[in-house]
């Protein structure tokens, strides 16, 4: 496999700048086993059965992005990607730029006052170690809310006047440097609905890491080195699932996150914990059996994991939602995907 496996011509016109409103009012592209469908996410309540489950990532983004200067004056962002000891207020970040940067040197934030100071790289070498000045993890975390910003994905150039709108209605635990964001689509009711028809709703965790950010540079990608990210699957969502299976239902994952916690889970025998799952075409899936995500960049892990669930037909799906002018990327609109279907337009 080879790096054009994964890439496709993606219009810049058709890049969403701006969510749609209402939430669910986003077009939905649906790969049923009889074909393409086009529909909007408030009608994926249409192809749900009574006993499914559906399985959303809670997470919540934090203002993540801090813009900061060195002492000489030099401006520096530093980009939160995870809290890694919250009793040495130690946090994994990107930080741009970081050539220049030495292990000790304090960052200061807008006002002067020191923030937080480098550390060590990690094992990747892509990314810091940063230790907050503050003095527990609360403060952190105050002090993060007061001088950072939404960390929009750098495609997205118009400013967002709503900075909810970055948010899921149902998320709670702010730890995400991104949003997961296909659980945009819903609204309080199209939730409801959901309930009503049948469908268990459960959660999960997995906090929004690097490959988010990156594309696969590695010209085979299947030697792609995946980032670990911390994930956390409820004892109550795990059963629920394994259950609905076991009786014919269905698990339906929202988005590419909370497909990694599940099939992470699955596969490692561990509810919580930190995962490089890597899910490319050939690997076996244990746990979901249909996911709704957005289109996605060229060359990134999530084509890969998108060829895994469904096979190369992915391309068929994509030409098709750019003839029809599907908006792309995180505020863009959505697909609904049958694990193993053969679907053709």
């Amino acid at each position: 496999m080879d790096i054009s496996h994964i890439d496709y011509e993606l219009p810049e016109e058709l890049i969403a700048q701006t969510p749609i409103e209402p939430r669910d009012s986003a077009r939905l592209l649906v790969a049923a086993p009889n074909g393409i469908q086009h529909r909007q996410v408030s009608d994926i309540i249409d192809y749900l059965q009574p006993g499914d489950v559906v399985v959303v990532n809670h997470t919540r983004v934090l203002p993540a992005r801090l813009k900061l200067k060195r002492r000489t004056g030099g401006a520096v962002e530093v980009l939160l990607l995870e809290e890694r000891d919250s009793q040495q207020l130690k946090w994994e970040a990107l930080v741009r730029p970081g050539g220049k940067l030495s292990v000790g040197e304090d960052l200061l934030d807008p006002a002067g006052a020191v923030l937080l100071r480098i550390g060590d790289r990690s094992q990747t070498g892509d990314t810091f170690f940063v230790h907050f000045v503050a003095g527990s993890h609360n403060d952190v975390m105050q002090r993060i809310i007061e001088v950072g910003e939404i960390p929009l994905p750098p495609y997205i150039t118009t400013a967002l006047a709503d900075q909810d709108r970055y948010q899921t209605v149902f998320s709670h635990d702010q730890k995400s440097s991104a949003a997961p964001t296909a659980g945009l689509h819903f609204t309080p009711d199209l939730l409801a609905r959901i309930r009503e028809a049948g469908v268990d709703i459960q959660e999960v965790e997995l906090v929004v890491g690097l490959d988010t950010f990156q594309p696969i540079s590695a010209e085979n990608p299947l030697d792609h080195v995946i980032h670990t990210e911390s994930y956390r699957v409820p004892t109550e969502t795990f059963n629920a699932c394994v259950s609905a299976r076991q009786r014919g239902g269905r698990v339906i994952a929202i988005g590419t996150t909370a497909t990694r916690a599940l099939e992470s889970a699955a596969t490692f025998g561990q509810l919580q914990g930190r995962t490089n799952l890597f899910i490319t075409p050939g690997y076996e899936w244990k746990m979901v059996d249909l996911m709704l995500t957005n289109f996605h960049m060229p060359r990134t892990t999530l084509l890969l994991m998108v060829e895994s669930l469904i096979g190369v037909k992915w391309r068929a799906i994509y030409a098709e939602a750019i003839a029809m002018r599907y908006r792309m990327l995180s505020f863009g609109d959505a697909m609904l995907l049958y694990r193993g279907t053969n679907v053709s337009s």
